[in-house]
């Protein structure tokens, strides 16, 4: 299975559950699937960010290439690299 398709189910399942009106047997073990889709998601998800590369200027100004850490990235490197930092909700 891959990503796009178990996150496809998992917000079927959500849908489903959401409406109501399922036997309980019924509801557990959509509920059940539904928690292996978003571990297995969540998994995925971690392997992809290890992989990822983001380019980062030095202080010489140059760009180099540098694994993905998202505690070290700030607003402030976002600025430097012309991003706008994401606002918190």
């Amino acid at each position: 299975m891959n990503f796009e398709k178990a996150l496809a189910e998992l917000e079927q399942i959500v849908t489903q559950l959401e409406k109501g009106g399922l036997a309980l047997n019924e509801s557990l073990a959509l509920f059940e699937k539904g928690v292996r889709l978003a571990r297995y998601l969540r998994a995925e998800l971690d392997k992809a960010e290890k992989k990822v590369e983001i380019l980062l200027k030095d202080e010489k100004g140059e760009l180099k290439a540098q694994d993905f850490n998202p505690e070290e990235i700030s607003s402030s490197s976002l600025e430097e690299a012309g991003e706008e930092p994401e606002e918190e909700k």
